[in-house]
């Protein structure tokens, strides 16, 4: 979790994971356990995919804290 907080390199939102994700410059992605099913399952297989580890946030809204943006996101990445 601290990755995230202090990272200076990351993107925050489900677009921008999966462009990372599939650009291959995701180091380590943090999705939300309440997010929509399509969108928690479309990232996570991805993830699979890329052999890219996976953190767990309890929430949406502890995530979007956690990137310091004003709402609440379902996937963050920190990049390579």
């Amino acid at each position: 979790m601290e990755a995230l907080k202090n990272c200076d390199h990351r993107v925050v939102g489900t677009k921008q994971v999966l462009r990372a994700l599939n650009g291959g410059i995701a180091a380590r992605v943090f999705l939300a356990k309440d997010a929509d099913g399509f969108i928690y399952h479309r990232v996570n297989a991805l993830c699979e995919e890329t052999k890219t580890p996976v953190t767990m946030v309890d929430t949406m809204q502890e995530l979007g804290k956690l990137c310091a943006v004003g709402v609440k996101t379902a996937a963050a990445a920190v990049l390579k």
